[in-house]
């Protein structure tokens, strides 16, 4: 009685040559959207013909085992959506930032460290998710926060101590996600996001919130205001049991100014580091 052989035995050269089939009916159609979910890729440069496809306007490259991610991405000049997450990639290129129609870029779940040189530099990016990195304030590019285009911003799961005050200049954010970062203080410029719908703010080291907060237009049904499991001073505390609305009011109030005032006088020890992070998946190293 013979026994069908267990799924896990295919090779890696079988599904590579899987995606090298994609790529040859995508030629064939002239099919504009590329998917390569879970093929086992490692080096994109071993699936020929992939950055001759200009006409394509989806990539989608997910649950994959990339670690590179070569400049000649940057020849697909009509991509719009590119989804490079849940791969091994330590670093992108600087060309990365000239695509001239790329709105949604997904590079979520990988090992990036660092940000290529001038990668603020996309010209109509409007969702941008670096969520489970290992990035930090002092590794953004200098113009990173130029991308006025940004609608969503998804920087979740860092090692972020502090927000610049530059995110003020990111006037068309609708989302922010700063959830599980190391956050010890965010900047009164996150008052000047009038369009800020939903502010991820949990997990992470915070005691007080800048008053200017309050001003914004969080309290909505539509809207989304998460701030648990963070170090709040008693009164802040109290208020979001009552739920974030109630916080909002708290932060517009002249008692708060007064208690916030003072606390950034006293500058008061920031609270310890209570997650483990050198066990994180983005920690791993090929």
């Amino acid at each position: 009685m013979s026994h069908p052989p267990p799924v896990s035995c295919i090779p890696n050269t079988a599904k590579m040559s899987k995606a090298k089939k994609v790529i040859e009916e995508a030629k064939e159609i002239n099919n504009p959207e590329i998917d390569l979910v879970d093929k086992g890729i490692s080096n994109l440069d071993e699936i020929p013909g992939l950055f001759s496809l200009e006409n394509i306007t989806r990539l989608t490259l997910s649950h994959n085992k990339i670690q590179v991610v070569p400049a000649g991405l940057a020849n697909l000049i009509n991509l719009e959506i590119l989804n490079l997450a849940n791969n091994h990639i330590e670093e992108l290129p600087v060309s990365l930032s000239s695509l001239p129609k790329l709105r949604i870029l997904n590079v979520s779940l990988n090992r990036l460290y660092t940000l290529p040189r001038g990668f603020g530099a996309f010209p109509v990016l409007e969702i941008l998710d670096l969520t489970y990195n290992n990035l930090k304030e002092q590794t953004l590019p200098g113009n990173f926060f130029m991308m006025e285009s940004l609608r969503a911003l998804y920087l979740g799961d860092n090692d972020f101590e502090f927000l610049p005050p530059e995110i003020g200049n990111l006037k068309n954010l609708q989302i922010l996600s700063m959830r599980e970062n190391d956050l010890i203080e965010v900047p009164k410029e996150l008052g000047q996001l009038t369009r800020l719908r939903e502010l991820h703010l949990q997990g992470n080291r915070l005691v007080v919130l800048p008053p200017e907060i309050g001003t914004l237009d969080l309290a909505s049904n539509k809207s989304v205001l998460r701030l648990e499991g963070n170090f709040w001073v008693p009164p802040i505390e109290d208020q979001l049991k009552l739920g974030p609305s109630h916080v909002l009011d708290y932060l517009r109030s002249e008692t708060y100014r007064v208690l916030y005032s003072r606390h950034m006088s006293a500058k008061p020890p920031p609270p310890p580091q209570t997650l483990d992070k050198s066990k994180k998946a983005s920690r791993a190293r090929s």
